[in-house]
């Protein structure tokens, strides 16, 4: 039975902004909040609905704004509250919906709430942050580690007891058991809705609520020291995806709804069985949680096609789908893919069925830059250095022309420019037809002009080698598209019953319209849309 797809953020297209790194409007090597409505017009012009941006509140930014201090401000660095509602203002005025960062999990050690809480054990804020005693043989409550590497328990040597930190220790965890937590959360969300943002995207929601009896984790069987995250060495029963969890985000998702029209997405690493459950019982939960199983999946068609059958088939009724192919943690697609695969990966994000969402340079092909751990920033690299695991390569400058610093600033940037940035710009890729930027510009407007592409229902076909192929149908409307994952040229049957088509667009832009009998040719490394 079709679902109903009559809501903005359905047929809409996501496009993440990670803020440092969008457009330095001050000069001081740091993007802002003018920067970023300064390129609302880009935006627009590409095709995209919504914008979400990575956190912009007050913080230490000892993780660089996921440690907050103030839920309800704008950091300096990247501007002030009135140029928020200047910017959400104009984001509106170029039809653009805007969505907020809300990191519930923890705050900065130097937010007020935690201030008080580590002041005394009689604070009235204690119990807001998990604390706990010592161990019998005087070390850690238990056995929880940290997601940035070693343990997640600091001690507190003036009120001598330790507090849990999922990441880092300036990140203390808030106790979500608490109801008090609760509301103060609640309220924050409200203070931003009632602003008139359009929704949230939850930073790792699935890890809000910890076992109550503090029991150790067990060990990890398939463990490996030398290839995996010392994370790895315990499963986190007891520290993540509790059954707890689902009672948090039903009461967000009422306080999300007290406002009409808006967006409750989580952020959510779980393999898809569980991933699902956080939709709610009759979706009472989240409206999308965040689908990131093409982040790790091996680039291959039958592994991709499989994956896709298995995330249509176990959401729930009604449930809609969505697709990430990148973000601020992981490394660029057009560096996992390579360059020639990225057009391919563009097009599968564009068609399946479900809310898409664009990870800020993808659209031009921007690739991870190698950066040395004792130049890094993030603080991943830091605590877990040797294992490749900082994420400042994803989340460089934009790279707006072939100008000094590539237009994202007059100044020495945060974060080195990719080498290739004079070649792989903005500002180029636009007076390229052909180029990955056209591409997506075309493939948002086909999506956009179809309504097979942007909310009809999704059919795998049968296909062989590396071939992955698919048709998009809505009432008499019938979409294929196919997607060559290898280096060779290769063939396809049309689908029975429905021999004829024309092609609507190839990666390469240089195929339209087209006529296809009975087979359609695929040269190496080519998707194409064809309407049949």
């Amino acid at each position: 039975m079709p679902v109903a797809t009559n809501r903005w953020w359905q047929t809409g297209i996501i496009y993440q902004v990670y803020p440092r790194s969008f457009q330095d409007e001050n000069r001081d090597g740091v993007g802002d909040l003018e920067g970023i409505r300064r390129r609302l017009t880009y935006l627009a012009e590409l095709g995209v609905d919504a914008i979400w941006l990575s956190p912009i509140f007050p913080s230490p930014m000892a993780d660089f704004g996921y440690d907050i201090s103030d839920y309800t401000g704008i950091d300096p660095v990247f501007g002030t509250l009135d140029q928020f509602d200047a910017l959400l203002e104009a984001a509106h005025e170029h039809g653009l919906k805007l969505l907020l960062d809300l990191v519930p999990n923890h705050t900065s050690d130097r937010h007020p709430w935690f201030v008080e809480s580590r002041a005394s054990r009689e604070s009235p804020k204690r119990d807001w942050y998990i604390w706990k005693d010592s161990a019998p043989d005087g070390g850690p409550p238990s056995n929880w580690l940290s997601e940035f590497g070693g343990g997640a328990w600091e001690y507190d040597e003036q009120t001598k007891q330790y507090y849990c930190h999922t990441f880092l220790a300036a990140q203390p965890d808030l106790n979500w058991r608490n109801p008090d937590v609760r509301r103060a959360i609640h309220d924050v969300m409200r203070f931003w809705l009632k602003r008139g943002v359009d929704g949230f995207r939850v930073d790792v929601i699935w890890h809000l609520i910890k076992d109550e009896q503090f029991r150790d984790n067990p060990p990890d069987p398939d463990y490996d020291p030398g290839q995996q995250r010392p994370k790895r060495a315990f499963i986190p029963l007891y520290t993540a995806d509790r059954p707890e969890v689902h009672d948090v985000i039903r009461e967000m998702r009422r306080v999300v709804d007290e406002f009409p029209d808006r967006l409750l997405i989580g952020e959510i690493y779980l393999p898809i069985e569980r991933l699902v459950v956080y939709y709610g019982h009759d979706l009472s939960e989240l409206h999308l949680p965040f689908n990131f199983a093409l982040l790790n999946a091996p680039w291959q068609a039958h592994t991709i096609a499989k994956l896709i059958d298995e995330y249509e088939q176990q959401l729930p009724p009604g449930g809609w789908p969505n697709w990430v192919l990148g973000n601020h943690d992981r490394p660029r697609v057009a560096s996992r893919v390579g360059a020639a695969q990225a057009p391919v990966a563009a097009m599968l994000l564009l068609t399946l069925r479900g809310t898409p969402t664009i990870y800020y340079g993808d659209e031009i092909g921007m690739e991870q830059v190698e950066i040395a751990d004792q130049a890094a920033r993030d603080p991943v690299a830091h605590n877990l250095p040797g294992l490749g695991l900082g994420r400042d390569g994803c989340r460089t400058p934009m790279q707006w022309d072939a100008g000094r610093y590539a237009g994202f600033s007059d100044t020495e940037p945060w974060l080195p420019l990719e080498t290739n940035y004079k070649e792989r710009n903005v500002a180029a890729l636009q007076t390229d037809q052909t180029s990955i930027y056209q591409l997506h510009r075309r493939l948002i407007a086909l999506r956009r002009q179809h309504p097979a592409l942007h909310a009809g229902n999704y059919r795998p076909l049968p296909t062989e080698g590396d071939v992955l192929a698919f048709v998009r149908e809505a009432a008499d409307e019938r979409i294929l598209v196919a997607l060559n994952m290898g280096a060779d040229p290769a063939e396809i049957n049309l689908p029975a019953g429905q021999a004829e088509g024309r092609l609507l667009l190839s990666t390469f832009c240089d195929r339209s319209d087209e006529r296809l009998r009975g087979k359609l040719g695929l040269r190496g490394n080519e998707g194409v849309i064809v309407r049949l």
